[in-house]
């Protein structure tokens, strides 16, 4: 996830860019970048790290007068975070900006290449500006070589070129990521979110997929659907949400697409960033993390050991580093962290470096302690997660590691072509589901309001369901402040069900296609005993207080991305309702940097 800003006018570019880039900042803060053309003249800073190191170096820089400019803030998903990695991306006399992720990239740089193009950054977005030139030398025309360019684009993106070619011009294509274009007195914007254009457009006009085009000073008028602009920043950043976590939950669906990108397709499964020999000898799995990262670990579990046959464990950090812990020869360690830097995965990452593990990082954040430490990377691909109890970190997780077990799997020779084809057919499924329901989220507000009042709740699922009651727990501990504990459903037997009464709510995970009758009667158990019961299923079950209904599916995972969404926006409107501001949880921080 990134943020690109760009401006044609006669205002001082330079700060309009600089100044649009850091209300974009939450968006991605590993490199920045702004390009101006004026008078001919094409300018280009690029720096490392957060907004105020690019402001320092272009200081000096000025540009006022008619002229063009783009600038860019990066999350970085292919190439370290470096300045010759940063945007814009140049050419011989083209700029271009980019969120999202070219999946076909490798094979238009190799074409590229064949034709004598020099390519100097790692990134993907490099071949956008590349491919549009070499069209621009057979069409003589800029706007049919920046169309010809987008036709051989798959992926997600959004679009700004700039060229010597179409000195008043900007190019711009929109497929998947937001891209909104703003009309102030003279002047027009381009932006991620309404954010950056608060105080300079009056009206807006937000794009939709498959937009294309060019703008000059004068065409903004030509656009349809033009809207007045909110003038409220902090609601823009939160694209209309209530909070942040509501709005992360809401955008899982994109940004799973965006972690399968390149990974997950009809080809198979491919994992860009890990050599083909790495998982060779490895004969047993040790995951490592803390909190929403050990729960996602323990769900990794599951589909390691039943696809790709290898004995997991799943230990908690801050335990393991003290346990003296005994580790082997055929050993992979792999570490899950959000933020790349949590104190004590980290230093249980050092550890199994220490005892020559081979290890594998599962992480959002390029470039992190955590990253740089191992000798393996596969990232997560979530962007920027601003609300502290994590919602989408999770999602982006789980898949990676469903990926990796499939992928395993396929390497070990465990999974046909059939196989291998249904498990990305569920992939994709799984990432649907999450999308948001307008009218399940309303009627997950109304009944929230039956669940602020009594002494404790349980959340209980089997087999995989069961991390993710625990992860249900954990979401609702942090943002209600309400106690919650999960269990696996077939240990309530065995001393929680002591504690139920109709004043202990239940949530109860009931797939339909894994483990469904022995769910089924572990929930009958307690409503044996007068529990309040609220069923998570597609099935009903009469003995529930209460249904939350997911959609059918057709396989288990799909059911676990489902009720994932579920429990995420229980949580978030229970604390809402008790009057918790849900992005900053009392006593938490989103990096756990100190033991």
């Amino acid at each position: 996830m990134c943020g690109i800003v760009g401006y044609i006018g006669k205002q001082e570019k330079k700060e309009i860019l600089i100044n649009g880039l850091k209300e974009l900042e939450y968006r991605g803060y590993d490199s920045a970048g702004i390009a101006v053309l004026k008078d001919g003249e094409l300018t280009t800073f690029k720096s490392v790290g957060k907004i105020y190191n690019l402001e320092n170096k272009c200081a000096d820089f000025f540009s006022e007068g008619f002229g063009l400019g783009i600038a860019h803030t990066r999350w970085a998903t292919h190439g370290k975070p470096t300045e010759i990695n940063a945007h814009p991306q140049s050419a011989e006399f083209s700029n271009v900006v980019h969120n999202g992720i070219i999946e076909n990239y490798q094979e238009i740089k190799k074409d590229l290449e064949k034709k004598g193009h020099q390519f100097l950054s790692q990134t993907d977005t490099e071949v956008i500006v590349r491919l549009f030139e070499e069209h621009l030398k057979d069409t003589k025309n800029p706007f049919k070589a920046f169309q010809k360019t987008i036709a051989s684009l798959k992926g997600a993106y959004a679009i700004l070129l700039i060229s010597k070619e179409s000195p008043d011009k900007i190019f711009y294509a929109k497929s998947g990521s937001p891209l909104i274009i703003g009309k102030g007195k003279e002047d027009v914007f381009f932006a991620s979110s309404d954010a950056p254009l608060i105080g300079y457009a009056d009206k807006v006009v937000y794009l939709e997929d498959g937009a294309m085009g060019y703008m000059d000073a004068h065409s903004f008028d030509l656009l349809q659907n033009a809207k007045p602009l909110a003038k409220n920043k902090a609601y823009a950043q939160k694209e209309g949400f209530r909070y942040f976590m509501e709005k992360e939950i809401y955008e899982q669906h994109k940004v799973l697409l965006e972690t399968m990108m390149g990974r997950v397709s009809e080809e198979g499964i491919f994992l860009e960033s890990i050599a083909p020999d790495f998982f060779e000898g490895i004969e047993t799995i040790t995951i490592c993390a803390c909190g929403t990262s050990y729960y996602a670990g323990m769900s990794a579990k599951y589909l390691l050991e039943r696809f790709a046959k290898v004995r997991t464990q799943v230990v908690i950090a801050s335990e393991f580093r003290y346990a003296q812990p005994v580790m082997g020869k055929g050993e992979l360690f792999i570490v899950i962290s959000q933020s790349g830097e949590t104190a004590d995965t980290l230093e249980a990452l050092k550890l199994a470096k220490k005892n020559s593990l081979k290890t594998l990082a599962i992480c959002n954040v390029d470039n992190s302690s955590i990253v740089r430490e191992s000798d393996g990377v596969i990232l997560t691909r979530a962007g920027i997660e601003k609300g502290v109890a994590s919602t989408k970190a999770f999602a982006t997780q789980v898949m990676v590691l469903w990926i990796l077990s499939v992928y395993l799997a396929h390497q070990r020779g465990l999974l046909d072509k059939n196989a291998l084809k249904n498990q990305i057919a569920s992939m994709l499924k799984a990432a649907k589901a999450t999308e948001v329901n307008a009218k399940l989220h309303e009627r997950l507000k109304r009944l929230s309001k039956r669940y602020l009042h009594g002494h404790g709740f349980f959340f209980i699922g089997r087999d995989i369901f069961y991390p993710l009651a625990l992860e249900g727990a954990l979401k609702l501990k942090e943002i209600s402040y309400l106690h919650a504990e999960g269990y696996p459903s077939g240990e309530m037997k065995h001393g929680p069900i002591a504690l139920v009464d109709s004043l202990l709510f239940t949530f109860a995970l009931l797939p339909k296609h894994l483990l469904y009758d022995k769910a089924k009667g572990n929930i009958e158990e307690l409503s044996a005993r007068d529990a309040t019961i609220c069923v998570i299923s597609s099935e009903d079950f009469e003995s529930a207080d209460d249904m939350i209904y997911i959609k059918p599916a057709d396989d288990y995972m799909e059911e676990f991305f489902s009720m994932m969404v579920v429990l995420q926006l229980l949580a978030l409107e229970i604390g809402i309702k008790l009057g918790n501001d849900v992005d900053m949880p009392r006593n938490l921080a989103k990096s756990v940097t100190v033991e």
